[in-house]
């Protein structure tokens, strides 16, 4: 200690010298202890540049070298490394300083045996960054008695885990990694062996040697290694209890860091050269799950399995994955969710996924990938049909795991399978069949989600080989093998069922509407003569993969006498399948000759329905005939396109398939669905008025239609929809059901309060249990006695027998109620959902044809969907579907960027519907209907205005267009009103805004009025004056401010800036000052909102008005209204709102006043004497005195029987202190103590003339009085204290003088 303070001493004046002459010097020390990286790394950088200067000096060297070595005992634990690495990086750089000098001052500095308790710590971190700052220049190994103290200090400090951990250890297998064979045999060797005799005794011991014994393997042969454990081996079996330990201490570790120890690796490595690693396995990793069983436990073998996965041999990959540990983790993935936190499925899927990627041999991947997918349970494979790890399946590896599958499905091998099923799945009866059935399923599903996972690499053959075997085993047998048919050669070991084959049609249709959106697979660059919006569901070749899948059904179909049919097509059945062969091979011909796309259109259809023939035999046959009959009307009007007389008695071919597509919407198919729209995207251009008509026809309200719905909806459960979401054990319900569910669940409350009211006794059913009862002679009539009269027992049993069929009568009319109305909810459930589907095609209408004129056929139905929605939606189903009506009403329709440019011949009916729709508006009770109504007439503005910039004949839908809210400018709007009549639409919207400012309760807003003028900035100046006027003539003061808001938004159009100019300009300028003075006269008083609002909007036109006069140098005075606005300050409650005055004071500031300022005046503080009378507040958050608790102790300076009270003293009528003290010699009483004088207090505070203090009083008396004080301040209303000890709102009690009661008697205290 005292070498150290002599080195202190000596490096004091050194320190200020260098404090003196470099202060960037030192700057670099402080970035180096800052908690930013980079911050550090330019302070290290900057350092070592400014010492590699030839200009530096020694002593700052060596001021740098002491400084470092005391930072590496930094209380921060940011500053350590930094100070560790500058240093390591300085010795690195400067190989003239010698590391012995370096190690001593470590050891001196940093001396835990001399270190205070408090500090053991600091130094203890400050040795280990001291040799790791030595590890890491790099010199270490080059000079051996440094690397050997360095390792005894590493020694020295293991003891202190509290502080370090395993960090010694950590640091020293660091520094054996970088040393020399030589070096470690002749210096560490010999220091080392007493701690690499520990290695069974703890995991860091166990580490250090594996990692000498894979670093040094000749210094460590079995004879050395023999001597330090016993044996030539590590992994023996007197070692196997040792190990298993260090295993349950590791996973001790890994329940915190949930990461795989270090040592675990190094020790499968060594048992891997060993060749004992069955060994390790079975004996050391199986034996520790099954002896603990805990949750870390069972977390580390599973972190072991993925990772030993790289390391490992084919036969050892069959050990790991068929163990113990396999089995473990199929339980971990049936007991723990996916979601769950502590599921480890998520890091198993990256091991798999990582060994997948990094391996290039074929037949580890194929192992790997079976043994997992053999994991099941009852059955059910445990790992997910969608699992993303064969996306890095080689594509060699992927057509055996997909022929396994195959094989798998047709001959299921349970006995290959490692099944981890509950004791209650294994109690089942046919848990044989059971098991296949599942097993069966997850092989379909995995088969379908290989082939709709684009990630997977596959080539087109193996998409069609997949869906030629989910098609064939769900609608065909195999009678005898036919060497064209893949799909024979393989035959079932048990049949499937019934159910089981419904499933897989399921899941092949599910397939096909993958298969409709796949876009081009392979390496093909073969290009498509169509569209590339079409290239989705064709092959490479150019053709349909449908049409594909069909060509293999009719093959199949030829086959009769070796493959039968599950459900054998009837004679008709047989033949619309034939003549929708033809239909599609003319077809395929006719598109290559024609350009019209309704004609290919009808390709898609026919093989849409035709390969639901095997699904739905009778509904398809009918489908495939409305079809040909469309297909026949189609051709036929393609060819008279000139003539213009057409058949009115049979509809025309859109119609029809406008219904045919409705019907698909209906079915509980995603495939029907989708084939439905994507069909209706392509017939859009060519969709009639008629067409269109049958969609909004489903749509229409009931209440306009006046007759019921003939949509006929099926409660088929949606099966395609339930297959893609099937991804657990068993296949869940789709979600139409679940809707339909919930919202049964949603009315249980109300169906039965319903059912309850329909069960009680009516008056029909109370007559004829009457008459029942008086024919058997069993009722009393009035005034007769019931004893008078007996009956036999024949009569009764007949009696009773009548009765009971009456109630069950009734019971059976209550329940057939009952089931009506459930009836009825579900029919209401599934209609709600179709109407949302059919939406659908509304919106695909408006975004892909929204030039066309059937468009404004679409404004009235809409807006009538959303005024007959009830405005409390209590279903979500009805919320849903008018949020839908309304989304596209406002975002389809209003705000398209195109819309319809050739309206020279409907102009006049744009108009009338302009009209209509402000009427409907005006009328509507609810102004959020209201809203859509006036939207709907802006934008019918919008398309009568046209764009100026070009002729209306010559516009096309595709060209831009700026948005809505966006107002045209000035250029744009002069002399281009394009088809508008200006006079019809101001005389409409002059109605609208007069009714408005007239009726008290209207619909518009002003919101709507404000949007018109800044769209249309045309109509402004026409419909000004009727603003101006409303200005005093509105209805309400609300309205007449309103009017004013009005007149400013027009008045900043520059249409209206341009007409101020002339002559009539001016007058207008002066009306609305003699308005807004008018205005501003009729208000007597600011109390209402309403009045404050009008002032406001006022006084915003006022400051308006200015501006646009000093803007045109108009020879306007405005000055007019001052004597007007000065009367407004003086109204009553003018400045109670921050608003009015500050609008107010920025009007007044125009015309050159000045806004006063507030004066500041600070009370002074007087005596009570000066303020007598006068209350003083009392300070917020305070204990009230009474509620204070009494402090009975002595107090120093003062008399044993001295009380205090809270601060205060009460005083008696007498003006008589009752607790006050002793009077000092001076003859003045204490400050808690002062005796007033005929009722009041002199200032300074003397005894009073009779020079007598009163005794304490008792604590008796005490209490009485300050129960007599609370009786008193509960008494008096509005100065009651509250519970907390604040005063109320509406009054507070203030504290005064001594002996100034208030009006209602109670006692006051004064203010100490």
């Amino acid at each position: 200690m005292a070498e150290v303070s002599q080195m202190d001493r000596e490096a004091a004046p050194q320190k200020s010298l260098i404090l003196q002459q470099n202060r960037r010097f030192l700057d670099f020390f402080w970035n180096i202890g800052k908690v930013n990286q980079k911050l550090r790394l330019q302070g290290i950088e900057g350092l070592l540049h400014y010492l590699s200067k030839p200009e530096s000096k020694d002593d700052e060297l060596q001021y740098a070298i002491k400084r470092l070595i005391n930072g590496l005992a930094a209380t921060r634990e940011a500053a350590r490394p930094g100070f560790s690495l500058a240093l390591a990086q300085l010795l690195r750089c400067n190989e003239d300083i010698p590391l012995q000098t370096v190690l001593k001052k470590i050891k001196e500095k940093h001396n835990i045996t001399r270190a205070k308790k408090t500090l053991i710590r600091n130094a203890a971190f400050g040795g280990l960054f001291g040799v790791l700052a030595l590890s890491q220049s790099g010199r270490l190994t080059k000079e051996p008695n440094v690397l050997l103290q360095s390792i005894q200090l590493l020694q020295s400090l293991a003891p202190l885990r509290h502080h370090l951990s395993d960090l010694p250890y950590k640091t020293l297998m660091d520094i054996l990694s970088e040393t020399p064979e030589a070096v470690f045999k002749e210096v560490l060797f010999d220091i080392l062996k007493s701690d690499l005799s520990l290695a069974l005794t703890s995991p860091e011991h166990l580490h250090l040697l594996l990692v000498a014994l894979q670093r040094f393997p000749n210094v460590l042969n079995p004879q050395e290694l023999k001597t330090l454990i016993g044996s030539t081996v590590i992994v023996t079996s007197e070692n196997v209890p040792k190990l298993i330990e260090l295993l349950n201490i590791a996973a001790r570790i890994v329940k915190k860091s949930q990461s795989l120890p270090p040592f675990a690796m190094s020790l499968v490595h060594v048992a891997l050269k060993e060749g004992t690693f069955e060994t390790l396995w079975k004996e050391v990793v199986e034996s520790s799950l099954r002896k603990f069983q805990l949750r870390h436990n069972c977390l580390l073998c599973f972190l072991l399995l993925g990772a030993v996965l790289p390391f490992l041999t084919l036969p050892q990959l069959i050990l790991v994955l068929t163990g113990q540990v396999m089995r473990q983790y199929g339980n971990h993935l049936i007991s723990t969710p996916l979601s769950h936190k502590f599921s480890f499925a998520p890091q198993m899927e990256t091991y798999v996924s990582s060994f997948l990627e990094g391996i290039q041999d074929a037949e580890k991947q194929f192992t790997v990938i079976t043994k997992f997918s053999c994991l099941t349970n009852g059955g059910y494979p445990v790992i997910s049909s969608h699992w993303k790890v064969i996306h890095h399946l080689q594509p060699s590896v992927l057509l055996n795991y997909v022929s396994w599958l195959k094989n798998m499905f047709t001959n299921p091998d349970l006995e290959a399978c490692m099944d981890v099923s509950t004791n209650r799945q294994k109690q089942q009866s046919d848990l044989m069949q059971h098991s296949v059935t599942r097993l069966r399923m997850w092989v379909v599903a995995k088969l379908t989600s290989i082939v709709s996972d684009n990630n997977v690499k596959k080539e087109e053959d193996l998409v069609m080989d997949i869906t030629r075997f989910i098609f064939f085993h769900a609608f065909f047998v195999t009678e005898q093998h036919t060497p064209d048919i893949p799909e024979t050669e393989l035959t079932l070991s048990i049949p499937l069922s019934l159910s089981t084959q419904n499933t897989i049609a399921n899941y092949f249709f599910s397939l096909l509407n993958h298969l409709k959106a796949r876009p081009l697979l392979g390496n093909s660059t073969k290009s498509i003569d169509c569209n590339e919006k079409r290239t989705l569901g064709f092959k490479a070749d150019g053709k349909l993969w449908i049409y594909s899948v069909v060509c293999y059904a009719d093959s199949l179909l030829s086959k009769a006498d070796s493959i039968r049919l599950i459900r054998p097509f009837t004679q008709e059945q047989r033949e619309a399948w034939s003549r929708m062969l033809k239909i599609v091979e003319d077809l395929q011909k006719n598109v290559k000759t024609s350009a019209q796309l309704a004609i290919s259109v009808f390709q898609l259809l026919f093989l849409s329905v035709g390969i639901h023939l095997f699904k739905n035999g009778d509904e398809s046959v009918a489908l495939l005939s409305d079809l040909h009959t469309c297909l026949q009307k189609a051709s036929a009007e393609s060819e008279r396109q000139s003539k213009s007389v057409t058949d009115e008695e049979e509809p025309e071919w859109m119609e029809v398939v406008v219904e045919i597509l409705l019907s698909f919407l209906s079915q509980p198919s995603r495939l029907w669905r989708q084939i439905s729209k994507t069909v209706f995207v392509q017939i859009c251009p060519y969709v009639t008025k008629a067409a269109l008509q049958l969609i909004l026809d489903v749509l229409k309200p009931e209440s306009e239609s006046g007759e019921e719905s003939a949509v006929t909806v099926t409660e088929e459960p949606d099966e395609t929809e339930k297959v893609e979401q099937s991804s657990g054990d068993e296949m869940e319900d789709d979600n139409d059901s679940d809707e339909s569910e919930g919202d049964e669940d949603d009315n249980d409350d109300d169906s039965e309060e319903e059912i309850a009211e329909d069960e009680a006794v009516n008056d029909n059913f109370r007559m004829e249990l009457m008459k029942v009862l008086q024919a058997g002679h069993a009722a009393c009539k009035e005034g007769e006695s019931s004893d008078e009269e007996e009956v036999d027992d024949e009569t009764m049993m007949a009696l009773d027998k009548n009765i009971s069929s009456l109630f069950a009568e009734h019971k059976k009319h209550l329940q057939a109620k009952k089931d009506q109305k459930v009836k009825r909810r579900k029919e209401k459930t599934l209609t709600m959902d179709f109407k949302i589907k059919v939406l659908d095609f509304i919106e695909v209408f408006l975004v892909k044809q929204p030039g066309s004129p059937l468009v404004f056929d679409l404004i009235e139905p809409l807006i009538a969907i959303i005024e007959a929605t009830p405005n409390s939606l209590s279903d979500n189903q009805e919320e849903d579907f008018l949020r839908k009506t309304a989304d596209i009403f406002k975002n389809c329709l209003c705000k398209s960027k195109h819309y319809c440019r050739d309206i020279a011949e409907i102009k006049d009916d744009l108009h009338e519907l302009m009209e209509r729709l402000l009427d409907r508006a005006c009328k509507q009770p609810d102004c959020s209907v209201s809203l859509f109504c006036f939207s709907g007439s802006l934008y019918l503005f919008r398309v009568l205005k046209g764009n100026p910039t070009e002729p209306a004949a010559n516009g096309t839908c595709e060209e831009k267009e700026d948005h809505e809210g966006v107002a045209e400018t000035g250029s744009q709007q002069v002399g281009s009103l394009g088809s508008v009549d200006i006079d019809r639409v101001t005389a409409v919207y002059e109605k609208a805004l007069t009714l408005f400012m007239t009726k008290r309760k209207c619909s518009l807003t002003i919101s709507m009025f404000i949007d018109l003028f800044e769209r249309f900035p045309v109509i402004c100046e026409r419909l000004l004056q009727s603003a101006i006027k409303y200005m005093t003539d509105g209805v309400r003061q609300h309205q007449q401010g309103l009017a004013c808001l009005l007149v400013q938004q027009a008045l900043k159009t520059q249409e209206v800036k341009n007409t101020l100019i002339d002559h009539e300009g001016k007058r207008i300028v002066n009306q609305i000052i003699d308005q807004a003075k008018q205005c501003l006269k009729t208000i007597t008083k600011v109390t209402l909102k309403v009045e404050q609002a009008k002032i406001v909007n006022c006084l915003k036109l006022i400051s308006t008005l200015d501006k646009i006069v000093k803007e045109q140098k108009l020879n306007i005075s405005i000055k007019v209204l001052v004597p007007v606005l000065q009367s407004l300050e003086k109204q009553e409650e003018f400045g109670k709102t921050s608003q009015v005055k500050n609008t107010y004071w920025r009007v007044m500031k125009l015309f050159g006043f000045k806004r006063p300022t507030k004066k500041v005046v600070k009370q002074a503080t007087h005596n009570p004497q000066a303020q007598k009378g006068k209350t003083l507040k009392k300070k917020k958050g305070f204990l009230p005195e009474t509620k204070k608790r009494k402090n009975w102790k002595k107090k120093k300076g003062l008399p044993q029987e001295k009380v205090q009270e809270g601060g205060r003293d009460s005083v008696g009528k007498s003006g008589k202190v009752p607790n006050s003290g002793k009077v000092s010699k001076s003859g003045k009483v204490p400050q808690s103590g002062k005796v007033p004088q005929s009722g009041t207090v002199p200032q300074s505070g003397t005894v009073p003339q009779s020079g007598k203090v009163p005794k304490a009083a008792g604590r008796g008396q005490t209490q009485k009085q300050n129960k007599r004080k609370r009786s008193s301040e509960k008494g008096a209303k509005g100065n009651s204290w509250e519970k907390s000890g604040t005063p109320s709102k509406k009054a507070k009690l203030s504290q005064v003088e001594v002996g100034q009661g208030d009006k209602l008697g109670k006692q006051v205290t004064m203010k100490p």
